[in-house]
This record gives structure tokens, C-alpha cells and sequence, in this order.
């Protein structure tokens, strides 16, 4: 049996105070994505994108597919992937912070795009029905979560036969780092 290193709610708080905490962090993601992207977005996405890498660029988005991000944070990928989607697709972006919602709001305004809908949750107990998305995105946040296998078969539950699942993340190979490094709050919410 798999058990976390440390409680949910724990990881979720410290997660929450480190991202809560930044102030505008000037985009340090944008390397991940290509002039032609960073132009079709608003400066405000821009600068918080903070993701570990592009998922949009690999998860071979069609005209009309719903999209799940999950971790959405301010909504680089949700806004880059409705472009990709186009006004018969639908992205939902998901993140547990408001104020990253928030963010991604406002900069969907700022770039006119009206198929997109924010919802605040875990990324764990997803707020949507069985079957309905055929593409969920991830960017550096699944290894945020304390149930990681949970997120997943969360993802899975939502996607439609045939889905697909494509998520930019890191990964740690637990054995080779010692028990004080793993249980660290910043080493869950850096």
C-alpha cells in the first residue's frame, strides 16, 4: 500500500501559502513556449506562466474537443489551448487557488476568448461527470498533489474513450533522496 509522505491537507497548505505568496514572477516558463504562442497571449499570462514545460504543443488539440487543464494556475495553456480548440472546443481550467482562477479570468478577458470556464477544486476530486473531456493537459502541478495516483484516475474517469492524457511534470525517484528532503515543505511546494 502507497502511503503520502505527509497529510493532504498539509501539502495542500503549503502548496497554497507558496503561490499565494509570489508576487508577479516575470514568466519564468515563457522559455517553454514559442514566439508565436507568447504573442497570442495576454502580458499578464505571460508573466505567470510557471509551468514546467508545453503541453499544448504535444497534446495534438483539435477544432471542438473539451480540454481539461489541471493545476491550471493563471491559465497559459487553458488560454493557448482554446486558440487550438477554437470557438466550437470548450477548456476548463482547474485549480484549487482562487486567486490563480482569478488571474486566469482576467486574462481570458484580456484576450476575448469566451471558451473557456475556470473552476475552483482539487485536482483529485474533479467537479466533472464520467466521459466528457477528450484531452487533459497538465503543467507542473500534478506533483504538487499528496494522492498523485488519485489525480490520475481522476483524469482517466473524465476522459472519454479514446482520450488523452498529455502532462509536463517532474519526477523524483524517492529511493535516492533521504526522508528529510522528501518530507520538507518546500520540497512539496517548490
Amino acid at each position: 500500500m502507497i502511503k503520502d509522505l505527509m497529510y493532504r491537507s498539509e501539502i495542500e497548505q503549503l502548496v497554497a501559502d507558496a503561490y499565494t505568496a509570489l508576487e508577479t514572477p516575470d514568466g519564468p516558463a515563457t522559455r517553454f513556449y514559442t514566439p508565436a504562442q507568447l504573442a497570442s497571449l495576454p502580458q499578464g499570462a505571460r508573466d505567470w506562466a510557471l509551468g514546467v514545460g508545453n503541453p499544448v504543443a504535444y497534446a495534438g488539440l483539435q477544432p471542438g474537443e473539451t480540454v481539461l487543464d489541471l493545476g491550471c494556475g493563471a491559465g497559459i495553456d487553458v488560454i493557448l489551448a482554446a486558440h487550438e480548440v477554437g470557438a466550437g472546443g470548450k477548456v476548463i481550467g482547474l485549480d484549487i487557488l482562487p486567486a490563480m482562477t482569478d488571474r486566469g479570468r482576467a486574462f481570458t478577458a484580456q484576450a476575448a476568448l469566451n471558451n473557456i470556464q475556470f473552476v475552483n477544486a482539487k485536482m483529485d476530486d474533479i467537479p466533472l461527470p464520467d466521459n466528457t473531456v477528450d484531452v487533459v493537459i497538465s503543467n507542473g502541478a500534478i506533483n504538487l498533489a499528496a494522492r498523485k495516483s488519485r489525480v490520475l484516475a481522476e483524469a482517466l474517469r473524465v476522459l472519454r474513450p479514446g482520450g488523452r492524457l498529455c502532462v509536463s511534470d517532474l519526477t523524483i525517484v524517492e529511493k535516492d533522496l533521504p526522508s528529510e528532503v522528501l518530507t520538507h515543505p518546500s520540497a512539496w511546494a517548490g
